[in-house]
């Protein structure tokens, strides 16, 4: 039996662990560190006057990979992109006619960049198709794994070498089966039987281990209703080795309507890694644009033109709760009816930086045609989302917190006639000396990092030790990150 003291113990000890997954001190209050926050839910706001939490849409970069080879073809699907250092790789689903989920014929392709922009497809030597190993396929003859095969890079400082990227894929029949590579091109499984199976897995279902919670985390494909019954949704599972799992707990959207979520490519945000962020496709089951004569002018699949699809945004800071701040598109179907048929708009796994101040994002579109392809859409970086006032003006203040470090850096953007200003005030909203906003530098301009200043200096050391609140005056402007350093 456990005594009084040990229950106590452990409670105490989960308690605290809670605590951390939100970022927040065994005090209870938010402990910010030296983590940059990025403005994609209310996590650190206690107010906004004037001011509004702003998405903001990705710019389209036109099409750069086409999915044209045998192997590949209309049905490419789930697509995964990995930047390792100076290499950009690109994972996806091929097969050229459309059949039932796990079909024999389904092959996983891979593709790389320098830059994330220009791709090539290399010819690996690995897998034979139609008489030839001159593909770029790297994974074949492995149903249902080839459905939806989706890689990722482990950054578990006590992954072996061998093990450097894990990947997942499977159906409800097969479970999850893992495999492994040292290169992320040639991959082997991590065992025979499935490491998972508690899911319906009809979908994209990722994985990655989580510096923010110590821990491997899988989000993955179940129903609202059970089996498949209601919305198409989300259930998430955990594990310190890869192999055993957590019992499965239902993603919650807090106050939302529930609605299909095809995809959601939960993922660490690599500038603030303890922000997840879930660039997903939302299906509209019936939900038809295309007209039957249509659908032949564009030579689209019979079957896959009477619904519609758009990419959504979505957060998490950990546990089973996602929050839906903002539930309009993320990205909108393009101009034409090319991308109004059912499964485009998909969005591939993972946002990457692919210029100084430039990220970047992955669509599958044009699917079910012939003209299948992806395409890339660029953002400032941390530019999902701002805080963002009009000429009139407006002041945000923040919840109280604590900070480690001596300078407060911004990413933000103003007009000729904006500016952003900040003072520090104390938890009881009273002005810190030497940091008010009379003290405060005017900040116009347009930059990635800028160090706030006041008239006496930037220097905050003295208030690492502190409670404090920011309040931010922006004048046509908008905030995207903080950070302290």
């Amino acid at each position: 039996m456990i005594s009084k003291l040990a229950f106590n113990t452990f409670t105490f000890l989960l308690w605290l662990t809670s605590l951390s997954a939100v970022g927040q001190s065994a005090s209870g209050i938010v402990d910010l560190a030296d983590r940059r926050e990025i403005f994609v839910d209310n996590y650190l706001l206690e107010k906004l006057d004037g001011v509004r939490l702003s998405m903001h849409a990705p710019r389209n970069e036109g099409s750069v990979l086409a999915f044209d080879k045998p192997w590949e073809g209309s049905f490419s699907a789930y697509c995964t992109i990995i930047k390792d250092e100076g290499v950009y790789r690109a994972y996806y689903r091929g097969i050229p006619q459309a059949g039932k989920d796990g079909d024999a014929k389904e092959v996983t392709c891979y593709a790389e960049s320098a830059d994330g922009i220009n791709w090539k497809k290399p010819e690996l030597g690995i897998f034979e198709f139609g008489g030839t190993k001159n593909n770029n396929i790297i994974l074949a003859n492995a149903p249902p794994v080839t459905h939806n095969f989706c890689p990722f890079l482990d950054k578990n400082p006590k992954a072996s070498p061998d093990q450097k990227y894990k990947a997942i894929g499977g159906i409800e029949k097969s479970g999850l089966v893992a495999y492994v590579s040292p290169d992320g091109v040639h991959w082997k499984k991590l065992r025979e039987e499935p490491v998972f199976r508690k899911g319906v897995f009809d979908s994209q279902n990722v994985a990655f281990w989580s510096e923010w919670e110590g821990k491997y985390v899988c989000y993955f494909r179940t129903w609202s209703g059970g089996g498949y019954k209601g919305f198409r949704s989300v259930s998430r599972t955990t594990s310190v080795d890869f192999v055993n799992w957590t019992e499965p707990e239902a993603m919650t959207f807090g106050n939302t309507p529930l609605e299909h979520l095809y995809t959601q490519q939960t993922s660490p945000y690599f500038r603030a890694p303890h922000i997840y962020l879930a660039i997903g496709a939302r299906f509209m089951p019936d939900r038809q644009v295309v007209t039957d004569l249509q659908s032949k002018k564009l030579n689209v699949n019979p079957q896959y033109y009477k619904d519609c699809s758009d990419a959504i945004l979505m957060s998490s800071r950990g546990g089973n709760t996602y929050d839906r701040t903002f539930l309009e598109s993320f990205i909108r179907p393009g101009i034409g009816l090319t991308n109004w048929v059912s499964r485009s708009n998909y969005p591939a796994l993972n946002v990457v930086q692919t210029g100084e101040s430039e990220m970047s994002v992955y669509v599958n579109e044009a699917y079910a045609q012939p003209t299948a392809h992806m395409t890339r859409y660029s953002m400032r970086l941390d530019g999902f989302s701002s805080l963002s006032a009009g000429i009139s003006g407006g002041e945000v203040l923040t919840q109280p917190f604590i900070f480690k470090g001596k300078e407060l850096e911004i990413n933000y953007a103003t007009s000729a006639a904006g500016e952003v200003r900040i003072e520090v005030q104390d938890e009881n909203g009273n002005p810190v000396t030497g940091f008010r906003f009379e003290d405060s530098l005017p900040i116009i301009g347009n930059e990635i990092r800028r160090i706030v200043s006041w008239k006496d200096g930037e220097n905050l050391s003295k208030l690492a030790s502190m409670r404090i609140k920011l309040k931010i005056l922006i004048k046509d402007a908008d905030l995207y990150s903080i950070k302290f350093n």
